[in-house]
């Protein structure tokens, strides 16, 4: 049986984490998934930090993440996560509204894994989280963080 790993999904939106939830839990992924809201929460979440000092040592199979979030935008996110030793390789899916090419060639200068433009359309939405979901929480390998080669760690 294949594991199902955790997903970690950074969004303020109340209405796009619903709907978000709910195409996972068509493929049985919704219970893996970690939701915060703003950028601060994911940083503290990945460095086990404030309300997440407690949790089991382990970084999720993914970070899907909107740009446009309170206190800390995605963007920002993304650059402490390539800059830190210990979260570097962490796979990051950008899923947002933002179709501005500023956004996409920023994510993708930081070294996002991918970039998803959320559908308006609800059926096409359903489905673009559904394939992220399972090709990131199930079939995609990732090796395990902070376990850098020395080649890497510079």
């Amino acid at each position: 049986m294949v594991e199902i790993r955790t997903i970690l999904f950074a969004e303020d939106n109340p209405r796009d984490v619903e709907l978000t939830l709910e195409a996972l839990a068509d493929h049985n992924l919704a219970n893996n998934v970690i939701v915060v809201r703003d950028g601060v929460e994911t940083m503290d979440y990945l460095r086990r930090k404030g309300k997440y000092k407690q949790r089991k040592p382990g970084s999720p199979a993914v970070l899907l993440l909107d740009i446009k979030m309170p206190r800390m935008d995605g963007i920002e996110v993304l650059r402490l996560i390539r800059n830190d030793n210990e979260l570097k390789m962490l796979p990051v899916v950008m899923l947002t509204s933002s179709r501005e090419e500023q956004d996409l060639i920023k994510s993708y200068e930081l070294g996002v894994n991918a970039y998803v433009v959320k559908p308006v359309d609800f059926k096409d939405f359903i489905e673009a989280v559904k394939q992220v979901g399972i090709f990131w929480a199930v079939i995609n390998e990732v090796p395990p963080l902070g376990k850098l080669s020395e080649k890497n760690k510079r």
